[in-house]
């Protein structure tokens, strides 16, 4: 579906429609409330006038039973006269409510509904199938999650997987979910293949570890991308370990000191996300090493993000130039006589998200902080929406109705949403996991390499070493 289509179902547009019929509501509540005060007193009405009936009846009686008779029989008709009114009165109060509901409540709901599957069901831009290295022993619950998303995955992109670890334990991870007769079906396929590997690093393991196990499931998945047998690695492992055995199996970039993380932050536009980097690969850098970063980031921005003409911005605690640490007036210097990007100034903390950045750069000690602060934003939000949302009966019809609209908050703040972050600086695809990863995480951060690698990532990046202020 393209971009034209998708924009017909732009899910703000959806939601200011349930918002304007929150405001209609509020009108239809007090129709039918109204409605049912006037049954109410029509009712009362009517009782009294046949109380006074019945008075009337009873003191007749003792005067003239005739006479009593007929006065009797004309107020208990004009009682029945009121009753049936008020009968009326509650028919057409209940036939306006519906007729008033029926349109702005379960029209714009089921639009709102349908929208939300159409979106679901854009699928990925019809590109060539590539093979993509998992490391499968790599995360706190490999492999079993790991495998799970790797299956996922494939069904619904044009990827095929060389899945590496310990067969053994893969295929028990397998059998305990109930995933070993789709998984033998995927190798039958052509779209899996199992290659077999050491013990993986731990998570709480040194980087050089990769120097001592060569045959570790991460070692063994670079070496796929070395070898042009894959066109990207995934790990959600030890991710120092993973940037160290990038840099030794496949090397960095020419003219790059330094590789960087860098990681989707949501932003005020859905639709267009900030590249936050670095976020945890460096903790000590120079200005050289955040130029570097800058540059990298626009290149991604371009190919992957679709932003035309990037805006760069300088992580720091003020919007003046004067502003920050040594670090940070040296690397404003350096950025602001870049001619290559278009460099937007300082970026303040509140600004990452605002949508007016499209690459923040930032030290990998700054920015890692500020990715695990923003992963726990998410459910606090939405524990805050959850007790604040009114008690009794309208509070549980609102959040009915608020429901799908929470779920999508959730998804846009879900880190698991984003599944991983590139390795920008080496010679390859390299992305990178949360180490609690499961399998929503994985199918994002292989949609990830997917993208990066149909975009041609690559052949840009490569394109930086010919920039001057890498060869000086």
């Amino acid at each position: 579906m393209g971009k034209e289509t998708a924009q017909k179902f732009n899910k703000p547009k959806a939601i200011r429609r349930l918002v304007i019929w929150y405001k209609r509501n509020s009108a239809v509540t007090s129709i039918v409330d109204t409605a049912a005060s006037s049954a109410v007193t029509a009712s009362n009405v009517a009782g009294n006038v046949v109380s006074g009936a019945g008075s009337v009846v009873s003191t007749a009686s003792n005067v003239a039973s005739n006479v009593a008779g007929n006065v009797a029989g004309n107020v208990v008709s004009s009682a029945e006269s009121v009753v049936n009114t008020a009968s009326s009165v509650v028919l057409n109060a209940s036939s306006l409510a519906k007729n008033t509901l029926q349109p702005l409540v379960f029209d714009p709901l089921k639009r709102l509904q349908n929208n939300d599957n159409i979106l679901d069901r854009v699928e990925e831009s019809q590109s060539r199938r590539i093979w993509i290295a998992v490391d499968g022993m790599g995360g706190d619950y490999a492999p079993g999650p790991i495998l799970e998303g790797c299956l996922e995955a494939i069904s619904r992109f044009p990827i095929n997987i060389k899945f590496v670890g310990k067969i053994e334990k893969v295929k028990d991870a397998a059998e305990k979910t109930g995933l070993l007769e789709l998984l033998e079906n995927e190798i039958d396929n052509n779209r899996l293949e199992l290659i077999d590997s050491g013990e993986p690093i731990g998570m709480n393991e040194e980087a050089t570890a990769v120097r001592k196990k060569k045959n570790a499931s991460i070692n063994v998945a670079m070496d796929l991308v070395r070898n042009n047998k894959a066109e990207a690695v995934y790990s959600a492992g030890n991710s120092g370990a993973m940037m160290a055995s990038a840099i030794f199996r496949i090397g960095r970039l020419k003219g790059i000191d330094r590789p960087a993380i860098g990681a989707l932050f949501p932003t005020r536009d859905q639709t267009r996300p900030v590249l936050v980097l670095d976020v945890g690969a460096n903790t000590d850098c120079k200005p050289s090493y955040l130029h570097q970063f800058a540059l990298l980031g626009n290149v991604y921005a371009k190919d992957v993000l679709q932003v035309k003409k990037p805006r760069i911005g300088l992580l720091n605690i003020g919007e003046e130039e004067c502003k920050g640490n040594d670090l940070s007036l040296k690397t404003f210097e350096l950025l602001s006589s870049e001619k290559s990007f278009d460099f937007g100034g300082n970026c303040e903390g509140r600004d990452v998200l605002s949508g007016n950045f499209d690459v923040v750069v930032c030290d990998g000690f700054t920015g890692n902080i500020l990715l695990k602060f923003l992963e726990s934003v998410g459910g606090v939000l939405l524990d805050i929406l959850r007790s604040e949302l009114p008690r009794g009966r309208r509070g549980k019809v609102g959040s009915a109705f608020l429901k799908s609209n929470l779920l999508r908050i959730k998804k846009r703040l879900d880190h698991a949403e984003h599944g991983g972050a590139l390795l920008l600086g080496v010679n390859g695809i390299c992305v990178i996991g949360h180490g609690s990863s499961k399998s929503l995480s994985v199918v994002s951060a292989l949609r990830l390499a997917h993208s990066a690698v149909n975009h041609g990532v690559m052949d840009n990046l490569n394109q930086l070493q010919k920039l001057q202020v890498l060869n000086s």
